[in-house]
């Protein structure tokens, strides 16, 4: 039991060592300290003691040698440049990880040609490291991806250190090719839809990366296109029932596997039994987040300085700003700069991101894995559709949402729809008010007509009534004269007093031209004989008169 105990030990200082020797700032790499050993002296001297050891094996006992020394029982066998590994000469170091160093060499035969050959790292040749090694040649040799790097061959050095042999990555990492080629964020996008499909496919071989982040990603020329290739699968885990290695591959529950600001929360957890390949969609999103935006969700010095636990806490409870709150959140230099490597203004880089590519990154982002997107695919098809304007899977589509989508979709078609509909418009609201102007225009008109034609007949009636008071007035006239005796003026008034052509004579002018003609008969009464008489008709004619004159009234205000 004391011996398994002091085992752990050495494998928790291992490791603990392993993540110390890939930070660069030596405050950080103390502030991981720190947390890492929680107070363990006895940890943390282990642990500092490999350091100093790495330190001076690397810059001190062997100048000349740039590579590690792989030791098997008292036996010690130096790589570096120069030095040959079976047809492989070492030509010069170009990479590093957490278990292994990277050459170029050249393969001398059966054909020359220039690979890159990865070897057991210094002082790492615990059986942990060997057999995830061998995990990750053997998960390589399963890939045919042109986005991922072939395995050319494997082996073993003379001290027994696996190793094998890839093809030649010439290139840098994808974030630093996006910065320093200034690509626009749909340019970045088409690049991470292979990254996808890359992983995709390490998917469906039954290999999970578990390590995804720009430097496992680099970006080489093809015929002078961007081509990205996903390299260092060396903590990858079957995701299936078959056999990656012969030796034992245990990942111990407290040992911390990955990069904290790559890390999925259930990686963070330290229970790799449960780990399935959500979390390298977890992954592929942070990723995204970074190429967007210049920096990861949660900033990776800050998770190394707060401890092991904090960190822990961190990325499995703290929530992401979204990218466009985090652009709009930086100083404005920085921001500035940020969208000028994307060939953008300020304003404009975060309004392409507020929305689609927001709930995108953040869908990527969820603790809860199962709300998580499925596949690497399904996260490169909703980018593709976001970038053919058609709706994302990840937010829930309303009606709006929907036909703005399909309106950039068919700008063409809805700009044609758009003017026809805006000249049919028009043309109606310009009829509509011409013919509002003609109906008040024809309703002014009627209304003057009809004015005109009551003040016309109003004019007339007056003028009947002046014609019958003057009718009247003659009548009246003529009886004057028929009392005096003077029957030629009297005769004279009714004539003048004679009514229209067609229009019956009144009661008052026929009872005067009957008193007249009767006078002219009888010339002799009139003067003389008949005064009572005379009298008794000027009476009963005054009281005609009257009656006329009334119903003569009352016909014209009728």
């Amino acid at each position: 039991m004391k011996d398994q105990d002091q085992t752990q030990r050495d494998q928790q200082a291992r490791d603990i060592f392993l993540r110390a020797v890939e930070i660069e700032s030596r405050e950080a790499q103390t502030a991981y300290l720190e947390g890492a050993c929680q107070r363990d002296a006895s940890l943390r001297s282990r642990v500092e003691a490999l350091l100093e050891s790495h330190q001076k094996d690397s810059f001190l006992e062997m100048p000349a040698i740039d590579g590690p020394s792989t030791f098997i029982g008292e036996k010690v066998i130096s790589e570096g440049s120069g030095s040959v590994i079976d047809r492989y000469k070492l030509l010069q170091k170009i990479g590093e990880g957490g278990c292994g160093v990277v050459y170029m060499a050249e393969q001398q035969e059966p054909v020359r040609r220039r690979v890159a050959l990865k070897v057991i790292k210094l002082g790492m040749d615990t059986k942990n490291v060997i057999a995830r090694f061998e995990a990750e040649r053997q998960a390589l040799a399963m890939m045919d991806h042109p986005n991922i790097a072939k395995v050319l061959d494997a082996g073993a050095t003379e001290a027994g250190g696996p190793y094998f042999v890839m093809e030649l990555v010439r290139g840098i990492k994808i974030t630093e090719y996006c910065d320093q080629h200034n690509l626009s964020t749909r340019t970045r996008l088409d690049l991470f839809i292979k990254v996808c499909q890359a992983i995709q496919h390490a998917h469906q071989k039954g290999i999970i990366h578990r390590d995804i982040k720009p430097s496992n990603i680099l970006i080489t020329l093809h015929d002078g296109v961007a081509v990205p290739k996903v390299i260092d699968f060396g903590i990858a885990k079957a995701t299936t029932d078959q056999r990656l290695t012969d030796k034992t591959l245990f990942t111990a529950l407290e040992q911390f596997i990955g990069t904290p600001a790559y890390m999925s929360p259930e990686q963070a957890e330290m229970s790799g039994l449960d780990i399935d390949t959500r979390c390298d969609i977890y992954s592929l999103g942070v990723l995204l987040y970074e190429m967007l935006t210049g920096k990861t969700p949660f900033d990776a010095k800050e998770l190394l300085a707060s401890g092991l636990d904090e960190m822990r806490r961190t990325i499995r409870e703290e929530e992401p700003v979204r990218p466009s709150t985090r652009l709009s959140t930086m100083l404005e230099g920085e921001l500035t700069t940020t969208a000028s490597h994307r060939q953008s203004d300020a304003l404009k880089l975060i309004h392409l991101l507020r929305g689609d590519v927001d709930w995108i990154v953040m869908k990527c982002l969820e603790k809860d894995r199962s709300r998580r997107y499925e596949t690497a695919n399904s996260l490169a098809s909703d980018i593709q559709r976001h970038l053919n304007n058609e709706a994302v899977l990840a937010r829930p589509p309303s009606t709006a949402y929907r036909f703005q989508k399909l309106v950039r979709r068919n700008k063409l078609t809805f700009a044609a729809v758009t003017t026809v509909a805006t000249v049919l418009v028009l043309g109606i609201v310009v009829s509509t008010w011409q013919a509002i102007r003609a109906t008040r225009a024809g309703t002014s008109e009627a209304v003057q007509r009809k004015l005109a034609e009551t003040q016309r007949i109003a004019a007339e009636a007056q003028r009947n009534v002046a014609v019958e008071q003057r009718k009247l007035a003659d009548m009246q006239f003529a009886l004057q004269a028929w009392e005096e005796g003077d029957l030629q003026r009297a005769n004279d008034l009714i004539d003048a007093s004679r009514p229209a052509p067609g229009q019956p004579p009144g009661f008052e002018w026929r009872y005067l031209r009957k008193l007249c003609q009767d006078q002219s008969i009888e010339p002799s009464a009139v003067p003389t004989t008949n005064t009572d008489q005379r009298c008794s008709s000027t009476s009963i004619w005054s009281s005609l008169t009257c009656v006329s004159v009334l119903a003569t009234t009352l016909r014209l205000v009728r």
